[in-house]
């Protein structure tokens, strides 16, 4: 994943949502911040991963999916992603402007693991 962006959403200017900070919403009626990302994956990724891999360390889910259509077929993407605020903002923070890709390793035990990389 890279060219990683906050992006707004035309339906967080309804009442269900009421803004926390600059592009993190609260949906009232879920009580659960939302914020919405655009990324490019890289040529060797899919949809799947590293996003579900940013997922699990940022104890987030995706709650909208834009384009469903382009999720599946495109490189370009576009997601509501929520989460805690605390959770919401840490991800922001660590992944908005960064390049995030899965790393594979070989530990001390001769199995290869896989690593999420932020740089």
């Amino acid at each position: 994943m890279k060219n990683i962006q906050l992006i707004d959403l035309d339906k967080h200017s309804n009442s269900k949502y009421e803004i926390a900070e600059d592009k993190i919403y609260k949906n009232t009626e879920e009580d659960i911040y939302v914020f919405a990302v655009n990324f490019d994956l890289e040529e060797e990724e899919d949809s799947q991963y590293p996003l579900e891999d940013v997922l699990d360390k940022f104890y987030l889910h995706v709650s909208d999916f834009i384009d469903e259509d382009a999720f599946y077929s495109s490189k370009n993407i576009s997601l509501e992603l929520a989460g805690a605020l605390a959770d919401v903002q840490n991800a922001i923070q660590s992944i908005i402007g960064k390049r995030v890709y899965n790393s594979e390793y070989i530990g001390e035990d001769g199995i290869t693991y896989v690593k999420l990389v932020i740089e």
